[in-house]
């Protein structure tokens, strides 16, 4: 052996580690955890339980217990802030990848995306050594006019229980703990501080919960962050059902409960109703309360004082200490090395990857997409939102990127020394550029007037091949932004009229819209195709330009229900949303008096049609279904049983069809949704090809939740599951009975 290879056997060795055992990287991480404890003062476990700046939280210095470093958002690394500030540090190396927005990830329908997701976030995120990433949202799209909408996984709790299993995998595999959030019931921003979600268990434990609890119980996640909103009159960030009873009781959660920023509203509560990190409040800095305001948060110096006089135990106090110990030991003190990787062209290509897959093709009247502009031709380009960029802003998701590629930048790319590529702005919108000191550097000041852009537009649309409309939403006040909520489901901007006059002169007229939650298209029989887009991240301009090129084929389905109207939804009082406050009351309360019937849930059921159904998307390519049949007649509670399904690629190119499987049960004790997802697969079928896609059938798919049993029920009957390209779209049904 070399004398180099004697060194470097020598450096790989690992001798027998004779120091304390929670430093032994390689020791059980519970015995770290009790070993650390044993050594720890009374202050020091206090210490671990609050913030000590904006973004972390203390370590043991004495111990060589490293603090914890939080990090926004689920959709890439935030900007480094100051230490007592949400405005940036001003580093120059700390723009991100940014990846699309988890409704577009939602809108994949395709688990192997959510898993690369996860990874390259996670990579990014050990890069920047954060030890948990706040994300991702989980919480249920239960009105459109939700501003945080963009930042969850649909309306439906299957689809994003599915979803959010292998991004919380791919995110912990990196060393960085997922911090799943807003637990629970947390579906509105308006008032969400003040906010009292009234909900029956029926309804919390059918819809609201099983994201979470797939998150906790099959991705195994490590942290969870309470929501600003109190759930039957108890603040979520210290509520003792939701955390103490559900989570960390019924779920066997072992990680950390993280309080949203500024969520902690209570001293007594928090030290005994689950909270084990308390972060943001006093978000303002050293402003607002006594000097080293962190000092004066609700499990500081206050939990302090409780202990010492007697008024709390070290029961709780040694829990939280635990589990803020396994959080350590599961990140940065974790026994396998990783840095990460940051900004690199794997991450750029996953970004584009991921942001294609979930654009939905809504429409494609005498198949005038993928585009077929002839040599020399003309493509215009009309709408804001097709320049300007939408990684800043909307709130803690706001991102600082190394680049970002607007669609007309992204179709210019695809159509350079083919085709021109002419851009109008056509309205104008919102003209900021900067959130928290990230500015994009664009100039989007326009003062002419509406009549003199639609003019402009419809004068230069007279000679192009093809019309492109993008527009939409962005992430300003009252569209899809934290903090507040949007005042209806229809395009803002007045942005109808200019679709009005495109649709009068353009030969091939497609519309793209932007956005993160339903927006109504009374419009859309005058558009020629309508594709919906999200905010797609660092790629977004060329992942929409691959779809509209067809150099990928759409295969994105819609994670909501998209209303021709606001009004034909199930939220019909104020009451419901945005909620009431009565004179003399603390807080609005928000009645969930709609029970389970959220989204398609409400439309299938009502037999009120919606514009664009659950789980609707096109394709260049079409697929029949045919021999479907469940693997047995019967099966039994505690069994299982295989129902499937052929599907075959009958057009001309490849492509990807999302097999969707919805449950009904005809007859039952409790009034029950005509159909529920229960099952999909997104299958790639060459030109002709045919697969069989099984599905694979448990009592827990056929059960609702008993409130008078205060339990999951599948009743004895017949069942009927149906195999369909959309909630409404069924293209085969089997039956079978439970025994």
């Amino acid at each position: 052996m070399s004398a180099a290879a004697l060194v470097l056997a020598a450096c790989c060795s690992q001798p027998k580690f004779d120091g304390p055992v929670y430093l032994n990287p390689n020791a059980p991480i519970e015995d770290r955890v009790e070993d650390a404890l044993a050594r720890m003062t009374l202050e020091e476990k206090v210490g671990m339980t609050t913030a000590q700046s904006k973004f972390s939280s203390r370590g043991v210095p004495r111990l060589g217990i490293p603090e914890v470093w939080h990090t926004d958002g689920p959709h890439g690394i935030r900007p480094e802030v100051l230490w007592d500030d949400w405005d940036q540090a001003g580093w120059t190396n700390d723009s991100c990848t940014a990846f699309p927005a988890l409704v577009n990830l939602a809108a994949t329908w395709d688990k192997e995306m959510s898993y690369l997701y996860g990874v390259s976030i996670g990579e990014e995120a050990r890069y920047r050594k954060k030890d948990i990433l706040l994300g991702p949202g989980v919480n249920i799209c239960r009105t459109p006019l939700n501003g945080r909408n963009f930042e969850y996984m649909g309306e439906d709790p299957y689809l994003a229980g599915q979803m959010v299993v292998p991004y919380v995998k791919g995110v912990q595999e990196q060393g960085v703990a997922a911090c799943v959030k807003h637990f629970a019931v947390n579906n509105q921003e308006f008032q969400r501080t003040q906010s009292n979600s009234v909900v029956d268990d029926r309804t919390l434990h059918e819809i609201y919960l099983p994201a979470f609890k797939a998150a906790v119980q099959e991705g195994n996640a490590w942290a969870i962050m309470g929501s600003y909103n109190l759930y039957n009159g108890q603040f979520n960030c210290h509520n003792k059902k939701l955390l103490v009873d559900i989570l960390k009781g019924d779920w066997g959660f072992d990680g950390v409960v993280v309080s949203d920023w500024g969520g902690c509203r209570d001293s007594e509560e928090a030290v005994l109703n689950g909270l084990d990190i308390e972060m943001g409040t006093w978000t303002n800095g050293l402003r607002g309360a006594a000097s080293d305001s962190y000092r004066n948060y609700h499990m500081a110096d206050p939990y302090l004082k409780g202990l010492r006089e007697g008024k709390y135990t070290t029961k709780e106090l040694d829990d939280k200490a635990r589990r803020i110990l396994r959080t350590i030991f599961r990140t940065s003190m974790r026994p396998e090395p990783n840095y990460g990787r940051f900004v690199c062209p794997e991450h750029y290509q996953a970004a584009r990857e991921i942001s294609a897959a979930g654009v939905v093709l809504l429409k494609n009247e005498d198949n005038v997409l993928p585009l077929d502009v002839p040599k020399d031709g003309k493509i215009l380009v009309v709408g804001e939102n097709a320049v300007k960029k939408m990684v800043v802003g909307g709130g803690s998701s706001n991102l600082k990127t190394a680049y970002e590629i607007n669609p007309l930048e992204g179709l210019q790319n695809a159509f350079e020394g083919v085709a021109e590529v002419e851009w109008v702005r056509g309205y104008v919108g919102d003209t900021s550029t900067s959130y928290n000191l990230v500015d994009t550097g664009q100039d989007l000041a326009d003062s002419r007037s509406p009549e003199v852009l639609i003019a402009e537009a419809v004068n230069a649309a007279k000679d192009a091949d093809y019309v492109i409309f993008i527009g939409g939403l962005n992430k300003s006040a009252h569209q899809d932004n934290e903090s507040t909520d949007r005042y209806d489901t229809m395009l803002p901007y007045d942005q109808q009229d200019v679709i009005d006059a495109l649709a009068a002169v353009a030969d091939k007229f497609v519309v793209v819209n932007i956005s993160g939650s339903p927006v109504s298209m009374p419009w859309a029989d005058r558009a020629d195709a309508i594709v919906q887009g999200w905010y797609g991240g660092t790629e977004s301009g060329n992942a929409l330009a691959d779809v509209l090129t067809g150099k990928v084929n759409p295969s994105g389905r819609l994670p909501f229900s998209i209303p021709f109207k606001y009004s034909d939804g199930p939220i019909r009082t104020i009451a419901q949303y945005p909620g009431i406050k009565e004179e003399g009351d603390q807080f609005w309360q928000t009645h969930y008096s709609e029970g389970v019937y959220v989204g398609y849930r409400w439309y299938d059921s009502r037999n009120i049609p919606a514009q664009w159904p659950f789980g609707h998307g096109l394709s260049y390519t079409s697929f029949e279904y045919g021999n479907a049949k469940a693997s047995k007649a019967s099966m039994t509670a505690d069994g299982t049983m295989k129902v499937s399904v052929d599907v075959r690629n009958v057009g001309a190119c490849d492509g990807a069809e999302v097999v969707q499987l919805y449950i009904s049960d005809p007859v039952a004790s409790v009034d029950r949704p005509a159909k529920e997802l229960k099952g999909f697969e997104k299958v790639f079928l060459k030109a002709g090809e045919k697969k069989t896609v099984t599905f694979e059938i448990d009592a827990e798919a056929l059960s609702f939740y008993d409130m008078s049993k205060s339990a999951w029920n599948a009743e004895p009957g017949e069942f009927q599951a149906h195999f369909a390209s959309s909630s409404t779209d069924v293209r085969a049904t089997v039956s079978f009975e439970l025994k």
